[in-house]
């Protein structure tokens, strides 16, 4: 890992992991702004979550605001140190969709004047977005599957290539071979045609 990767991302998780700590200290402030997410995502959640998953699901907005406050501090601290950096990245784009939808210039609490609270917002989300998806110069899965199957194409058409050439020149050898096996014949039934011949004289 470079110096400036460490650097950056370390400014970029210390945003998280500061706005975590203030969600635990003072979650009443953010409440307002996490109401409608939480009647619609709590509910939804629990249906569809397993049971013993869903038994660890705030029970309010509040509980919500708390739950983000973790996942943000967790997240950063994971992007920060390196550990888990990717999976945290991802977590911190998701905490994320609460603060984008009340700081959206239009909605229920949207008047025009908070663009530019939701240009950082989402400038932010797209930070964490771009760490999620760095794999630090280092060739992802998804790609060494697929150079590798490439290869493997290329070989087996320098294969194909290689047995059709083989058999072109099998073909021709037989080719010669029998031309050569019938010109043999052809002199053996002369020879034998002429020494009937010369016997019945």
């Amino acid at each position: 890992m470079s110096l400036l990767r460490f650097a950056a991302r370390t400014m970029l998780a210390s945003f998280f992991v500061v706005n975590g700590v203030k969600a635990l200290r003072n979650p009443e402030s953010l409440v307002p702004a996490t109401e409608p997410i939480a009647k619609t995502f709590l509910p939804l959640a629990e249906k569809t979550l397993p049971p013993q998953a869903a038994a660890y699901l705030p029970e309010d907005a509040k509980g919500l605001v708390k739950l983000t406050g973790l996942a943000q501090i967790a997240g950063g601290l994971s992007l920060a140190t390196g550990l888990g950096r990717r999976v945290g990245a991802l977590v911190l784009a998701v905490s994320m969709v609460p603060t984008l939808v009340d700081s959206a210039p239009v909605g229920p609490s949207g008047d025009g004047e908070r663009t530019g609270d939701f240009v950082r917002d989402l400038a932010l989300t797209g930070g964490v977005l771009l760490a999620a998806g760095d794999t630090e110069g280092q060739p992802t899965l998804a790609y060494k599957a697929k150079t590798r199957a490439e290869m493997l194409g290329r070989e087996a058409e320098h294969t194909k290539a290689a047995v059709a050439r083989e058999a072109e020149r099998t073909k021709k050898s037989l080719q010669r071979e029998g031309r050569r096996a019938a010109r043999k014949a052809k002199k053996v039934a002369s020879k034998a045609t002429k020494t009937i011949e010369g016997a019945l004289k």
